[in-house]
């Protein structure tokens, strides 16, 4: 335990409370809103479970023993369940089906190497939906019908355009394809129906690329709705007419690009929008959810999302993010305009000292206002504390408020935790986000440095005690600072993270193939930006680290592969650099199994404790 000088007592918090398998999460209630389902720990591993409403008759339906259950959906028949996974990590995610009462999974896409998406489900087709394969070209992936019954697939939409994402109306019929462009920007195609020529709707280029797609057809099949950017420099809903190509704004925010669009289950209308600031914000469009998010926002205290729906939109599901306790979930009556408490993520959490996540706006050494959260110890005066940056992967995503799980283990093992949404990431306009072009180790590398800057001048941190933490792009910016700014950091504690952006571009999944123009233009190329990369790889700079370095890694990543870890591993082992590693053969890009997680936990405890000065947990209570 910790105390201050006012004598106020401290707790550890279990790393098994917060980086073990949650207790109960992602609730979905049954299309005829009868049954609910959620995930939950079977045996150690988190697997579906499924109870009728108002019955203490909850039951594991799914038996997996290995990597756990982490997205799955009702078909819409009411009788199946969903889920995908892969194997250890390889992202060749499968489609299974399970019945709702039990009994044995069945594989839906039982094709080696290959890997399945949900591109589409509707109320219209309760025993089919859609998905992509690239079962005939690794790069790409074919559109089928697949009747979820059956096990039969049904070609719908064969991939000769280079396609990224494919959108279907509600008659399941697939209209409207996003294509990358040579100039890393896209094109929107559209054809009236099956069998008809692909005709070019419009296109954007690089500047809008990171912040314009479509998102779903309209009702009546005639528009579309899309996050655009175009002419703005957030991202607005727009809905654009398909037969006039008159495009018309329906909601948007000058500061936030759309973060979320409400849909109607069965009429497709846009009901409401969320923009997410420091906070999540929503914008109602339809008068007849006006009083339920009204309410909503008043039920709970916290963040909400409507995170499903019965088909007769009499019941909905609601998260409630926090942070400083776990996810809350409600059941939402709309006719007598009630919640019902559901159940939370993780219960033990509700007892354990949680710290608050705070905004903060930082400027940049260029002006730019960089915005984050930093998350201080409890009960400690905020002067003079080790301190831990933790970087956010992507980069081309953000760090947003709630319960972090990493945020609250490193306050409460005493450090101050900034987590900065340096430039090149998403949600706040394509200005922030383009402004990292070409920056990796450069710029978006000066953000975070000069965000470590900002805790040392307010009096936070030590500048002797500061470590840097991140996996994938993190796992990047952690090397990059060791190499850049050796004096800065006492440690570093790497996850995933590339080590040389030649050979990382050299070796992406083969799906990803189709973005590489966007890569190229953001990051650099391989052929006519040879030196540029070679000078922002930290491999390359393994003489300037002077600081211990912790390298945890998955035998079967396929995004960063193993080898982006093993090359700086080797090279630092023979300068004799300090450098401690960790892989795990049954993991890919993160670590799902939880006895994984903890140990991985454990040995950065310990390694931030000997390098930063923090509290460290037992092992024997561990």
């Amino acid at each position: 335990m910790i105390s201050n000088e006012r004598g106020s007592v401290v707790s550890l918090i279990p790393r098994e409370i917060l980086f073990g398998n949650p207790a109960r999460v992602m609730p979905r209630i049954s299309p005829a809103g009868d049954r609910l389902a959620y995930l939950a720990p079977d045996e150690g591993v988190l697997n579906v479970w499924v109870k009728t409403i108002g019955m203490d008759d909850d039951r594991a339906v799914t038996r997996d023993r290995g990597r756990g259950i982490r997205a799955y959906f009702w078909a819409q028949n009411g009788e199946q369940i969903l889920y995908i996974q892969d194997r250890d990590g390889d992202e060749n995610w499968h489609l299974y089906t399970v019945q709702a009462r039990g009994g044995e999974a069945r594989d839906l896409t039982p094709c080696e190497g290959v890997q399945t998406q949900v591109v589409a489900v509707d109320v219209k087709f309760p025993d089919e939906i859609l998905i992509g394969l690239n079962d005939r070209e690794a790069t790409l992936h074919d559109v089928y019908l697949l009747n979820v019954r059956t096990g039969k697939r049904t070609l719908k939409a064969r991939n000769d355009l280079g396609c990224l994402g494919w959108i279907a109306d509600h008659e399941f019929s697939v209209r409207v394809a996003q294509v990358p462009t040579p100039d890393s920007g896209f094109a929107l195609l559209h054809r009236k129906a099956e069998g008809d020529a692909w005709q070019t709707l419009t296109s954007w280029g690089s500047e809008d690329a990171m912040t314009t797609s479509p998102l779903s057809f309209a009702p009546g099949g005639g528009a579309i709705y899309l996050a655009s950017s175009i002419g703005s420099n957030t991202s607005q809903l727009r809905r654009w007419d398909l037969g006039t190509g008159r495009e018309e704004v329906v909601a948007g925010d000058d500061r936030a690009d759309v973060a979320d669009v409400f849909l109607h289950p069965t009429t497709y209308v846009a009901q409401a929008v969320s923009f997410a600031r420091e906070r999540v914000s929503w914008t109602v469009l339809d008068p007849s959810v006006r009083d339920d998010f009204e309410a909503l926002g008043a039920a709970h205290h916290g963040d909400f999302t409507v995170v499903n729906r019965d088909r007769a939109d009499r019941t909905w599901l609601v998260a409630y993010e926090q942070d400083q306790g776990p996810t809350v979930y409600h059941a939402w009556d709309r006719e007598s305009k009630s919640a019902t408490f559901l159940f939370t993520s993780r219960l033990e959490l509700e007892e354990q000292p949680l710290a608050e996540m705070k905004p903060v706006t930082i400027s940049a050494r260029d002006g730019m206002k960089l915005h984050g959260y930093l998350t201080l110890p409890v009960g400690v005066e905020d002067r003079n504390l080790p301190a831990v940056l933790n970087v956010h992967g992507g980069p081309w995503a953000r760090d947003s408020w709630g319960y972090d799980a990493e945020a609250q283990w490193l306050a409460n093992r005493g450090y101050a935790c900034l987590q900065i949404n340096f430039r090149g990431s998403t949600g706040y306009g394509k200005a922030y986000v383009n402004a990292g072009d070409r920056e990796w180790g450069g710029r978006m590398q000066d953000d975070l440095t000069d965000s470590v800057g900002w805790l040392i001048e307010s009096g936070v941190a030590d500048p002797g005690r500061i470590g840097i933490y991140g996996g994938s792009y993190g796992g990047y910016a952690v090397l990059s600072g060791l190499t850049t700014t050796p004096d800065l950091y006492a440690c570093g504690v790497d996850i995933v993270g590339p080590s040389n952006l030649l050979t990382w571009m050299n070796t992406i999944p083969p799906y990803w193939k189709p973005f590489e123009p966007m890569i190229h233009r953001r990051v650099g190329h391989p052929e006519s930006d040879r030196a540029f990369l070679e000078s922002r790889s930290p491999l390359f700079s393994v003489d300037a680290i002077k600081a211990p370095l912790l390298i945890a890694q998955g035998r079967n990543d396929p995004r960063v592969k193993r080898e982006e870890s093993l090359q700086i591993r080797d090279a630092l082992q023979k300068k004799g650099k300090t450098i401690t590693f960790l892989e795990f053969d049954d993991e890919g890009h993160g670590f799902a199994r939880p006895e994984n997680r903890l140990k991985f936990y454990a040995l950065a405890e310990r390694f931030l404790a000997e390098h930063l000065g923090g509290r460290c947990e037992p092992e024997e209570s561990a």
